[in-house]
């Protein structure tokens, strides 16, 4: 079996995983589907992959992009995450500026915001 194949669980450290998982259930809409053992909130994600959010108490969020959703239409979803109390982070950098949270870059847009934690996420959109 390849791996290009594979489905894939993203596993994202949080330090409460009952405020996680209120944010990546209402706020986010996705699809809790359990806890196990270990006290891990998962997710069903499109295509038969997960996400598990994993009780690290201790843990620190990463500065870069830890998730990234591509989305068909990048407005509509930023209106609906706003609407569900999302704050899109804005940039305005040498090599990075958003535009109504926006980036342009090349054929790719994308908008980037974050989990209570501090996770970097991102919606972006090809094309």
């Amino acid at each position: 079996m390849s791996l290009t194949h594979s489905t894939i669980a993203m596993m994202m450290p949080v330090t409460d995983v009952d405020r996680a998982r209120t944010f990546y259930s209402e706020s986010l809409g996705l699809d809790y589907t359990g806890t196990d053992d270990e006290g891990s909130a998962i997710y069903a994600l499109e295509g038969g992959s997960t996400l598990v959010l994993l009780p690290r108490p201790d843990s620190r969020p990463s500065e870069s992009t830890a998730m990234s959703f591509e989305v068909d239409d990048l407005a509509a979803e930023i209106n609906d995450l706003e609407q569900r109390g999302v704050v899109f982070e804005d940039y305005d950098l040498p090599d990075l500026k958003t535009v109504d949270h926006v980036a342009v870059m090349g054929a790719e847009q994308a908008a980037w915001f974050k989990d209570p934690d501090g996770n970097v996420l991102c919606l972006h959109h090809e094309g």
